[in-house]
C-alpha cells in the first residue's frame, strides 16, 4: 500500500509544481508588462511558492476526488493547485498580523519588503512599507488563487460545483484567523476557544474543505455525494485539528531546520494554541504566573525559551496533547475505512494522516 500511495503523492506534487510554475509564468508577464516595479512583487510570490510546501491542500482534494471513484484530469489538478494561493494568502498574512521574522528559514514577506526598501534607500518608513507590501501581496494570491480556479478548464458544471465549498472555506479561514487575532486580547487562555480557533483557522481550510472541493469537482450533484462528504468530513475534521496540534507542538518544541522558523517563535508571539491553554489550566499558579511574563515577550533568550519548554513539560501538558492527537487521528483512520471510499483513496488518505500528524519535532 505504502509504496503506490508514496508513488501518488509524489506525482501530485510534481504536477502541483508543474502548474504553478506555469501559472506564475503568465502572471510574471502580465505584472511586468504594467512596470518593471512589479518585478519583486512576482520574484517574491514565485520565491514563497514554489521553493517550499507540502503540497497537502491539493493532494487532501485529490484524495477527495478520487473517493468518488473518478480519475482528475489535468484541469482538475489544475483547480486543486488554486489551493497553494489561498495558502499563500493565509501564510503572508499570518505572518504579517504575528510579526513573524521568518517562513521557511527566510525572511517573511513583510521582513523581504522592508529590507528591500531599505537597499533601495526609498523615502519613508522600511517597516510601514514592509507591511502594506504584504497586505498587498496576500491579496494578490488571494486573487490569484480565485483567477486560477476559474481559469483552470473544469467544465461549468464541475466549477459552480467548487464554488460552493471554495467559498465556505474562505469565509470560515477568515473567521478563524480573526477569533485568533481576538484570542491574544482574552485575559487568560481557554482550550475550548483555542480548538475552535484550530478547527477555523487550520483544519478545515487544511484537509476537511480540499477533500469537499476535490469531491465536488468530481460529482458536481450535491445530493449525490452528500454522504460521502459527510464520511469525509469524519476524516477530515478531527485530522485536521490533529494537525493543528502536531503545529502547536512544533511552535514551541521543533527543530529549526525542520519548521524553518526560529526556535519557541510561537512562545514569543505568546499564541493562544491549545498546548499553551492545557498548560495552564494543569500547571501551579506559580508556573502560571512565570509562564505568563515569557508569553508574547519577543526579545526572550534562549535560556528563558528553554525555561518556558520545562513549565510546559512540567505541566503534563505535551502528553495530554500527544494523546489527542493520536485519538483524533484514530478517529480520521476509522473514517477512511468506509466502503464508500474508493480503495485508491483509502490507502492515500492513510499515508496522508499519518504524514501530517506524526512530523518529527
Amino acid at each position: 500500500m505504502g509504496n503506490d500511495a508514496q508513488g501518488t503523492l509524489e506525482l501530485v506534487r510534481e504536477q502541483v509544481q508543474a502548474e504553478l510554475v506555469s501559472y506564475l509564468t503568465l502572471q510574471r508577464e502580465y505584472l511586468s508588462g504594467i512596470g518593471s516595479e512589479l518585478i519583486p512583487v512576482c520574484d517574491a510570490l514565485e520565491s514563497f511558492l514554489l521553493d517550499a510546501g507540502k503540497r497537502l491542500r491539493p493532494l487532501f482534494a485529490y484524495a477527495g476526488f478520487l473517493a468518488t471513484g473518478a480519475t482528475p484530469t489535468q484541469q482538475d489538478i489544475r483547480a486543486m493547485t488554486s489551493l497553494e494561493l489561498l495558502q499563500a494568502c493565509a501564510l503572508i498574512h499570518d505572518d504579517l498580523m504575528d510579526k513573524s521574522d521568518t517562513r521557511r528559514g527566510k525572511p517573511a514577506i513583510h521582513r523581504h519588503f522592508e529590507n528591500l526598501h531599505q537597499s533601495q534607500t526609498l523615502n519613508g518608513l522600511s517597516a510601514q512599507f514592509g507591511e502594506a507590501a504584504a497586505v498587498l501581496l496576500g491579496d494578490l494570491a488571494l486573487v490569484w488563487s480565485d483567477h486560477m480556479l476559474h481559469t483552470s478548464g473544469v467544465s461549468n458544471d464541475s466549477l459552480l460545483s467548487a464554488l460552493s465549498v471554495h467559498d465556505e472555506m474562505r469565509i470560515e479561514l477568515m473567521a478563524g484567523q480573526y477569533l485568533d487575532v481576538r484570542e491574544a486580547g482574552e485575559k487568560t487562555p481557554n482550550v475550548d476557544r483555542a480548538l475552535r480557533i484550530a478547527r477555523y483557522k487550520s483544519g478545515k481550510y487544511t484537509i476537511e474543505r480540499p477533500l469537499h472541493l476535490g469531491a465536488s469537482l468530481a460529482v458536481t450533484d450535491a445530493k449525490q455525494r452528500s454522504n460521502l462528504t459527510s464520511i469525509l468530513s469524519a476524516y477530515g475534521l478531527p485530522l485536521g485539528e490533529a494537525f493543528q496540534l502536531r503545529d502547536d507542538l512544533l511552535g514551541v518544541f521543533g527543530d529549526p531546520s525542520v519548521t524553518g522558523k526560529p526556535a519557541g517563535d510561537d512562545l514569543r508571539e505568546g499564541k493562544r494554541t491549545v498546548l499553551i491553554a492545557m498548560t495552564f489550566e494543569r500547571a501551579t499558579a506559580a508556573a502560571c504566573d512565570e509562564l505568563a511574563k515569557y508569553l508574547g515577550n519577543e526579545e526572550l533568550t534562549s535560556s528563558e525559551i528553554e525555561r518556558a519548554r520545562l513549565l510546559i513539560r512540567e505541566s503534563g501538558s505535551v502528553e495530554v496533547v500527544e494523546e489527542l492527537i493520536e485519538g483524533l487521528l484514530t478517529n480520521a483512520l476509522q473514517a477512511a475505512s468506509s466502503e464508500e471510499i474508493s480503495p485508491q483513496a483509502r490507502e492515500l488518505l492513510v499515508l496522508l494522516a499519518t504524514s501530517a500528524t506524526r512530523r518529527t519535532m
